[in-house]
């Protein structure tokens, strides 16, 4: 009997070691917050979201621990028009492993403005993707903002390892727009709420004039950064083929906001890829670059010339 039960806690035991597929680290900052309210409340929201996110199971998939995905979250709070209603903005980010190699690449890097919420201490974190506004709106608005980015974190993961691999997390993600909470404070969850929210990145990703992005963030990673051990230049040539896409598109798609989505946190990882490319591939991608992603245009044109 002592035996069987020894070996039921093993299974339990290996089977939770390989369920969760997010390795988040999640950090509140309140500086900006009145100091009328307790400090340890921020203490133990940050406690309260990093266990959300990384002891909730998102996917069906076994995720073993070194395949967990890589993520951080920074919420800056400040005081609200209400009490116990807080503020702020969040800033995303997600890293991908590149085959063979100890270098992670940035996948997401986001910051979210319209954040509003309401959180008293000790307050229980529940999210039910049937029922995502709740019976609280502004309570519900923090789950739903950890999960909606959660899903996106696995939607372009899976994105970046297989053609359309990540369509169920979009969609997922989708499904939290569409049932978002609403009321006073709330935004960023409709269109009229702003031309780079929420809803538009899902929306890009699965609008069907725009499935070309689902083939850039696959060539980028799959075809090109998973492939410099084994054939340095046939990869960076994909990378450029990707850059080729990415105008292409920005061409006939002006102004999305997918597009300078994917560029968001690249810029030193396309500087140095594209630094040891072949001389055209260097010279494409110096052409291309400054006219996509402005925020880097003079790294690029300063670093590559």
């Amino acid at each position: 009997m002592r035996k069987i039960i020894l070996i039921i806690l093993f299974v339990c035991t290996l089977q939770s070691s390989y369920a969760q597929e997010l390795n988040a680290r999640v950090t509140v900052v309140s500086s900006r917050v009145s100091n009328t309210v307790n400090r340890s409340t921020f203490t133990t929201l940050q406690t309260a979201l990093t266990n959300f996110l990384n002891t909730q199971k998102w996917t069906k998939d076994a995720f073993a621990p070194n395949e967990k995905i890589e993520c951080n979250f920074l919420l800056n709070l400040e005081s609200g028009a209400e009490p116990n209603v807080y503020t702020g903005f969040l800033t995303i980010q997600a890293a991908r492993p590149v085959f063979n190699a100890s270098y992670t690449s940035p996948l997401i890097n986001f910051k979210d403005d319209n954040i509003t919420f309401r959180y008293v201490e000790f307050q229980q974190l529940d999210f039910n993707e049937n029922r995502v506004t709740g019976p609280q709106p502004l309570v519900s608005n923090l789950t739903a903002l950890i999960a909606y980015y959660a899903n996106l974190i696995l939607a372009f993961d899976y994105a970046s390892f297989s053609l359309h691999g990540g369509d169920p997390y979009f969609i997922k993600a989708q499904n939290i727009v569409n049932n978002a909470p609403d009321g006073r404070g709330i935004a960023g969850w409709k269109a009229f709420d702003g031309i780079r929210n929420r809803y538009w990145l899902v929306e890009n990703m699965l609008n069907t004039r725009y499935t070309v992005m689902h083939d850039v963030y696959y060539n980028y990673y799959r075809l090109g950064l998973d492939q410099l051990y084994n054939n340095d230049k046939a990869a960076r040539a994909e990378m450029v083929n990707v850059l080729n896409l990415l105008e292409k598109f920005n061409q006939d798609n002006p102004n999305t906001m997918i597009n300078q989505f994917f560029f968001q946190g690249k810029g030193n990882e396309l500087v140095q890829l594209f630094a040891k490319a072949l001389p055209p591939d260097k010279a494409r991608a110096l052409e291309i670059l400054p006219k996509l992603d402005l925020t880097n245009a003079a790294k690029y044109r300063e670093e590559l010339k």
